[in-house]
């Protein structure tokens, strides 16, 4: 409540994905304070490791997280955890999903592939999700249903396509999250595939 001396209810979002698809880019976005980023060049060591096809003049990676915080009502703090998207750094992925409420899986329409090991983690979890697809310029722009027909997702797994560039969309995308969580609580069962 305004005013009152209670604390806002703060929550744990995890924004996932493949290398390069904007979790870093969202956070820093979307977050009300300056984001905490652990993001390093990439080096020789890589090579052959790290798969880099459809993000060739990416520079840096995080190696950890990214973190971030946003209000979204006097009552409501989101602190968002952006995951490292290589597959050599997966292993953190359990820690960081400790006390998360949900998690936005980001996609790229030019490699939908890497969205497959996120939106798993998330389903055999049971923690909830959205999609919410990076309008990268220059890539195939598909509707909604041919992506959620892609990656096989059920009717009741919301879909976004946005630009993760955009606070405005990012906050939408949040916003959603909320609400399937929220949908999700009061009907455990509307999950089921």
């Amino acid at each position: 409540m305004p005013g009152s001396d209670n604390a806002p209810e703060a929550v744990k979002i995890l924004i996932s994905g493949g290398f390069g698809v904007g979790k870093t880019t969202m956070v820093a976005a979307i977050s009300e304070i300056t984001p905490l980023r652990t993001e390093e060049r990439l080096t020789a060591a890589g090579v052959g490791v790290d798969d880099v096809i459809g993000v060739e003049a990416k520079t840096t990676t995080t190696v950890a997280l990214d973190f971030g915080r946003i209000t979204l009502t006097p009552d409501l703090v989101l602190y968002l955890f952006g995951t490292p998207g290589q597959q050599r750094f997966w292993f953190m992925w359990n820690d960081l999903a400790v006390g998360a409420i949900g998690g936005v899986v980001l996609v790229d329409t030019w490699r939908l592939e890497s969205s497959f090991a996120a939106i798993d983690f998330f389903e055999k979890r049971g923690i909830p999700f959205v999609v919410a697809v990076n309008r990268f310029e220059g890539r195939p722009h598909h509707s909604v249903e041919q992506i959620r027909g892609a990656l096989a997702l059920p009717p009741t797994s919301p879909v976004h396509v946005f630009d993760a560039r955009e606070r405005g969309a990012c906050r939408d995308v949040l916003l959603s999250l909320v609400d399937h969580v929220l949908a999700q609580v009061s009907d455990p069962l509307s999950t089921v595939r």
